[in-house]
């Protein structure tokens, strides 16, 4: 049988009628109602299959009059026998945040109000029944149709729960997608205190001693307990991407599945002489495929994006799908404001090297601006780096980060083109500034440079005593895209010292840029902080390695920065200056 992916389709019920390709992750659903925790929450990158696998869950145990045994009896979840005897058994509360993504915590509570009154409407019929007091009703009428508090929406699924639950004679599943969505816009965007204390109400209220709940799920990119959101909720479980095996082939795909679509979407040919329609594409190899996309690893199992197999499978191509589609509000504004926290680590994950980090499950989204553990975290939460290793000592996780594959990969050097497009939105003002730089071009790199600083760089300086780290990751940053025909390096060892920022050829006869980067010092003026740049690039021979490697040109540049202003000189000019500025005194 052909797999045709249907691409976008998060509806179970609607991609199991249309026929589409569908890889069987029912049993997901027998794990979670023999798991004895009240609440599980799953974290995992965006699409992964969170969406669809709630539905899939809202579908099974949800009680209504429809019989939807034809969606599953080719499922593994109807070869469960305990499974089964959940099927269609329970009121079912299912609301998504995803699509929260505001900038104000007015328009937020707005968005939330919406879904609340969908969820409402979907149950009006218990207006019907003999179960709501005259008191009730009058609120339920109110949640439809009137004016929806605050409170109103901290309580709506404990109330309406409790409706549900007393009419129906059983329990009530609530599942929740996306629930960190509102809460990263409001880190981005002001509001933080505000939507982080909305929600610690909202899910106490629906999730904590709740008598009327049967079943909690709740999936997200971020677990972020640690800003107290689930304080007090000591029935929630979580299953980490790092060390639950239980869920680890439940969202993603494993290798053998990727192998079994990429073979059942292969073109069948038809009969010869007989008019078709045109073919689908044929599909990569499962090596390609592997380089492109393979590299996550949960739960020691390795995992592959289903959103980007599904839509190589589609197209019969091997393109950068996931990441054209993920959210990158919050990296593009760790990039802006710290360089996405390069230093020597970063660079050796774009070089393909793992690096060994601390990582904190409980992320705390405060933290990004100031702990670099957490900023890893983040990025492996995300989907941008994976773990080759983990280990545990003494409740300490250490782990062994790298960028996964060729996908995520490219989607750096993406991410700091789309910056430096901000900060520079004439696509000739980019190429400029790489211009200028390659070629020895200081006044121009400083204008460029100084441009971009006024335009998308805080110069609040996170690195504390160490300015410099600011500014040396804002460049390294730029000098991503020149990946392919240069080497970039930073702080490598050339001559008798570390140069700053090295650009050698990948090939001789190109030119090489050496690069020294300053703050000035207390008292120290700009033009003083470039002549000893200079001399440090002179007197240690950072040049030294780019004409071994038969770079020719090779530019010698020092740069400078205070706050959003930039100096850039040529090495001689800035010795020339320094001497003159002697003679003059």
């Amino acid at each position: 049988m052909s797999f045709v992916p249907a691409l976008g389709q998060s509806d179970f019920r609607e991609l199991r009628r249309a026929g589409a390709g569908y890889v069987d992750k029912s049993s997901f659903i027998g794990q979670l109602l023999a798991d004895p925790a009240h609440v599980v929450l799953f974290p995992r990158p965006r699409r992964f299959g969170k969406t669809l696998n709630l539905s899939t869950l809202a579908y099974f145990l949800g009680k209504r009059d429809e019989d939807l045994s034809p969606l599953f009896q080719d499922l593994a979840v109807w070869s469960d026998p305990a499974a089964r005897a959940h099927f269609q058994q329970y009121p079912v509360l299912f609301l998504t945040f995803k699509d929260i993504k505001t900038r104000s915590y007015e328009t937020t509570l707005d968005a939330i109000r919406t879904e609340v009154r969908r969820l409402y409407s979907q149950h009006q019929d218990l207006l019907q029944a003999d179960v709501l007091r005259a008191d009730e009703k009058r609120h339920y009428e109110h949640m439809l149709v009137g004016e929806i508090t605050e409170e109103d929406c901290r309580q709506s699924l404990r109330e309406l729960s409790d409706y549900l639950a007393r009419h129906h004679g059983r329990k009530v599943a609530i599942l929740i997608d996306e629930y960190d969505t509102p809460i990263q816009s409001g880190y981005l965007n002001g509001f933080f205190d505000e939507v982080t204390l909305f929600f610690r109400n909202f899910f106490s209220a629906a999730l904590k001693d709740n008598p009327s709940l049967f079943k909690g799920a709740l999936t997200g990119v971020l677990r972020v307990a640690r800003e107290n959101l689930f304080s007090g909720l000591n029935n929630i479980v979580v299953s980490s991407i790092l060390s639950d095996r239980r869920y680890a082939t439940s969202f993603g795909f494993t290798e053998a599945e990727v192998a079994t679509v990429l073979e059942q979407a292969r073109p069948d040919g038809g009969p010869a002489g007989q008019s078709a329609p045109a073919p689908p594409p044929e599909p990569p190899r499962l090596d390609e495929v592997r380089a492109w996309y393979n590299g996550y690893l949960f739960g020691g199992q390795v995992i592959y994006n289903p959103w980007s197999i599904l839509n190589c499978v589609a197209s019969g191509a091997l393109r950068p799908y996931w990441v054209n589609t993920a959210s990158t509000d919050l990296l593009q504004d760790l990039i802006a404001r710290r360089g996405l926290g390069f230093s020597g680590e970063t660079e050796a994950l774009l070089r393909g090297e793992p690096v060994e980090a601390r990582i904190d499950e409980n992320l705390v989204l405060r933290d990004l601006d100031q702990q670099p553990e957490a900023l890893w975290s983040f990025l492996l939460f995300a989907g941008y780096l994976t773990t080759t290793a983990v280990r545990e000592e003494l409740g300490e996780i250490t782990a062994s980060l790298a960028i996964p594959n060729i996908e995520v990969r490219v989607a750096y050097r993406d991410l700091f083109r789309s910056w430096l497009r901000r900060g520079l939105p004439e696509r000739r003002h980019a190429e400029e500034l790489l211009r200028a730089l390659l070629g020895g071009d200081a006044p121009t790199l400083e204008a460029l440079l100084e441009r971009l600083l006024v335009t998308v760089m805080s110069y609040q300086d996170p690195a504390g005593r160490e300015p410099e780290k600011l500014y040396h990751g804002f460049v390294l940053g730029l000098l991503v895209q020149l990946e392919g025909e240069y080497d970039v390096r930073s702080h490598r060892e050339s001559g008798f010292g570390r140069a700053d920022v090295l650009v050698r050829p990948r090939a001789p006869g190109r030119p090489g840029v050496v690069l020294e980067l300053k703050v000035p010092q207390r008292d120290e003026t700009p033009e003083q902080a470039l002549a000893a740049a200079a001399r440090q690039v002179r007197d240690r021979r950072y040049a030294a390695e780019l004409v071994a490697a038969g770079a020719t040109p090779v530019h010698e540049l020092v740069a400078v920065f205070d706050g959003k202003r930039a100096w850039v000189r040529n090495v001689d000019e800035a010795l020339s200056g320094a001497m003159k500025g002697r003679s003059q005194d």
